[in-house]
């Protein structure tokens, strides 16, 4: 199975060979970080308040589930929200707007999700500070912009930064790139407005953390969009399950957690899928993630199901959230 690289968990041998470089990673991502604050660059405003979403370890920790959430949460609350995100796998660069039937080779996986899900302005580019200008130009009623992905993209300036962490692997073993899975150093979270946890049950190594949990019981069908199902519809049945996200073993233990026994396929993150892909002789059904499923529509079968899976967090995280964006707004 394809997963985030074993070595990152701990400081064995491959770790430690790697450690040169991963010196070297760190000192550059200092240097581009200090550069900014430092002033010797300056970030550029949008012209409205910025909210990023990020991690400082790779792989997946459930950025876009807990993009949704806010999302959700500010529109609740009178808000109009946009999301911006680089398009990872796009062949495009340029900023643009994604059609809630963007085709992800056009837009990223991601963000077409993003498009399917929430009823707001959803744009993609390279350049996050040009997209954030280009979306707030082209809708002038957006009052705050949430950065999915957004947290190295220092060039645009923000007035919340959020650090997600998986529970389970934490910051695995505390080594930078591409001796361990740090994208920044540790002392980077003492910074951050806040971290969210993503997995309730190990929140006691973060005690000063935000805890959030990613829920869902209900399937829905590729070929008929409107059909779903929950999820004790496929116990018995003979069930493959898809993933190409950054940690997919995380969607497999929680399919079991549902009593779907299924047999296990792990691609790579953004994985492009074709039909082959996809080819099971034995199976009556096959089970994927949202991320996946945008990338499978155009060959769908009625025997393909995404697992809809939504972010729960306390909404006392949301109104901290307001607040601070309505001090930024009284102060220019």
């Amino acid at each position: 199975m394809v997963s985030t690289p074993s070595h990152w968990q701990s400081r064995g041998i491959l770790a430690i060979l790697l450690l040169p470089v991963a010196a070297l990673f760190l000192v550059i991502a200092m240097l581009r970080r200090g550069a900014w604050r430092s002033g010797l660059r300056n970030p550029e405003k949008a012209g409205v308040p910025i909210i990023v979403v990020g991690n400082i370890t790779a792989g997946g920790t459930g950025k876009t589930p807990l993009t949704l959430w806010l999302a959700y949460f500010l529109r609740e609350r009178g808000k109009h929200p946009a999301i911006i995100s680089r398009g990872y796998g796009a062949d495009r660069t340029d900023p643009r707007p994604v059609p809630v039937d963007g085709n992800s080779a056009d837009y990223g996986d991601e963000p077409c999700l993003l498009a399917q899900r929430v009823s707001c302005p959803v744009w993609v580019g390279v350049d996050r500070a040009a997209t954030a200008m280009a979306l707030s130009a082209a809708h002038p009623d957006v009052d705050v912009i949430i950065s999915d992905d957004g947290l190295q993209h220092y060039r645009l300036a923000r007035d919340f930064e959020i650090a997600v962490i998986d529970g389970v692997r934490g910051l695995g073993n505390g080594w930078p790139l591409p001796a361990g899975p740090l994208r920044e150093p540790r002392s980077r979270l003492a910074s951050m407005d806040a971290v969210v946890v993503n997995a309730p049950d190990e929140t006691k190594v973060w005690p000063n953390a935000i805890t959030m949990q990613l829920k869902g019981n209900v399937l829905r069908n590729l070929y008929n969009p409107l059909q779903t199902a929950e999820a004790r519809r496929f116990s018995g049945r003979r069930v493959h399950a898809v993933a190409g996200i950054g940690n997919p073993q995380r969607f497999f233990r929680y399919l079991e957690t549902l009593g779907i026994t299924c047999e296990a396929h792990a691609f790579p993150d953004h994985h492009r899928y074709s039909a082959n892909d996809l080819q099971f002789g034995d199976s009556d059904d096959i089970v994927m993630t949202e991320k996946d499923a945008v990338k499978c529509t155009a060959f769908a079968t009625s025997s393909h199901w995404a697992l809809v899976i939504d972010a729960e967090i306390d909404a006392s995280f949301g109104e901290m959230i307001l607040e601070r964006l309505s001090k930024a707004d009284r102060h220019g």
